[in-house]
């Protein structure tokens, strides 16, 4: 018996990452598992994939529709859809800010919109959206994308304040810097991977990178039984960065 046992749960972005971490957690728990994304490879066969454009309002919709249709409602939904951004904000365009906003918090508010109705009627509802240390953290050279994952944050509490009387729970992960397909591409494209990757593990007090799997037990916690009275909360996975002041080895 696991603690998902008889719930369903939607995963967004789950093609890859930590939304692949988190469908494969979930499924082995108990959950009857859609994964929404663009792409999806080699998911396991107990998994639906749906494709689903988080920017695009219809694409969402029907994609919910879908899976409610598959499995018969709707418990868990899992925001993890998302997409980086480099720069500061003199080097970041219009276009940017909307593209990333429309998917990193946009995007979320449209699946969540959707699933409302069927979460209502589940009993035992919860969201938990992936937020990000840069969401609380100054980063260097992360202008757009912390501000999107600060909205992320506050979009959470917001959202925890209007359905939890409802009976539908909302928490968000603040993942720092972790080995995902996104992190290791910023890592290839540096001048010196190796050393870039070493000061990107030096700067978490745990002195490595956070894994997906890490993230993704940390989701199913908030999404889970366990976590019944947790409402409106950003979970930091991240080695201590936001929360610790250690001082210099020596």
């Amino acid at each position: 018996m696991g603690d998902f046992d008889g719930l369903v749960a939607l995963v967004t972005g789950g093609g890859s990452g930590i939304g692949r971490s988190t469908a494969e957690l979930l499924s082995r728990l108990g959950a009857r598992v859609a994964v929404l994304d663009l792409v999806a490879n080699g998911l396991p066969e107990d998994m639906l994939f749906v494709r689903a454009d988080v920017t695009d309002d219809q694409s969402v919709r029907h994609a919910v529709e879908a899976v409610v249709e598959h499995f018969g409602g709707l418990d868990v939904v899992v925001n993890n859809a998302g997409i980086g951004a480099q720069g500061d904000v003199a080097a970041s365009t219009d276009d940017e800010w909307l593209k990333v906003y429309d998917v990193n918090v946009v995007g979320m508010a449209r699946v969540t919109r959707a699933c409302l109705p069927h979460l209502r009627k589940s009993g035992a509802a919860a969201i938990v959206n992936t937020g990000s240390i840069a969401g609380t953290a100054g980063l260097p050279q992360r202008a757009v994308y912390s501000a999107s994952k600060g909205a992320v944050h506050a979009l959470t509490r917001a959202l925890a304040a209007d359905h939890i009387r409802e009976g539908i729970r909302v928490n968000a992960v603040a993942p720092g810097t972790a080995d995902t397909p996104w992190v290791r591409r910023l890592l290839d494209s540096a001048p010196d991977p190796e050393a870039e990757r070493a000061a990107l593990e030096a700067r978490q007090p745990h002195g490595r990178l956070v894994t997906a799997d890490e993230v993704a037990g940390a989701i199913a916690y908030l999404a889970g039984p366990l976590s019944g009275s947790t409402a409106g909360t950003v979970l930091a996975v991240d080695g201590g960065m936001d929360a610790l002041r250690l001082r210099p080895r020596g």
